[in-house]
């Protein structure tokens, strides 16, 4: 379990950017997210209210307030606790990672349809890019079995997150990992963006403690 704590000895363990739009028309977005730097490491997640409109917003503030009630448990553990939370909503499509700078890894688990790419910031690394898996199922509804997987993880690193009001194959074009992640996500937002659906882009940026 990665340990919170009010006085983080290094928070240059990750660096973040967000861009968000909600489905026009509407004045609140079923997205949300969650990034938190933890003593050895960080959480960041991506929720998806189903849906859109106030119901889906109301689900994924209560995913978000849950995963900030729990960031230093296990990302099983985060996903459990956001399952129980939401019964009573119409839950949310959820994909989370935790960074250990401690092993250099990171941990995901995703449950719905929010995607995740980890680019390489080595350009020589194989494969230079991985898409992670997704499983079915809906948290606070229908949670399928948890089984996250492992990624050893380098400075540099690059993870983007996006909803299903971002079109896929972002990451089929090569990005710019020089770039700050805000502008890497400003960009994906720009690009891929759907009209017809909330969307959310998190790139978060490993550092492995850089100061």
């Amino acid at each position: 379990m990665l340990e919170m704590t009010e006085e983080i000895t290094n928070p240059r363990l990750v660096e973040w950017g967000v861009a968000a739009a909600p489905l026009p028309g509407q004045t609140e977005s079923g997205d949300g997210h969650f990034v938190q730097p933890l003593l050895h490491g960080a959480l960041a997640a991506v929720v998806d209210g189903l849906g859109h409109g106030p119901e889906a917003a109301a689900a994924a503030r209560l995913a978000v307030e849950t995963l900030r009630l729990h960031a230093g448990e296990s990302v099983i553990a985060v996903v459990r606790f956001c399952h129980e939370a939401l019964g009573r909503t119409r839950g949310v499509t959820l994909s989370a990672a935790t960074f250990d700078a401690r092993q250099n890894t990171m941990t995901w688990l995703s449950v719905g349809d929010v995607e995740g790419v980890l680019l390489r910031g080595d350009p020589h690394a194989r494969p230079v890019k991985e898409h992670l898996m997704q499983r079915g199922g809906v948290v606070g509804y229908q949670l399928p079995p948890l089984h996250p997987a492992v990624f050893r993880v380098a400075p540099g690193d690059t993870l983007v997150f996006a909803t299903d009001g971002v079109r896929g194959g972002f990451a089929d074009h090569r990005l710019r990992l020089e770039d700050p992640p805000q502008t890497i996500a400003d960009r994906i937002l720009a690009g891929y963006g759907r009209k017809t659906d909330d969307a959310l882009v998190l790139v978060v940026r490993y550092l492995g403690g850089a100061a």
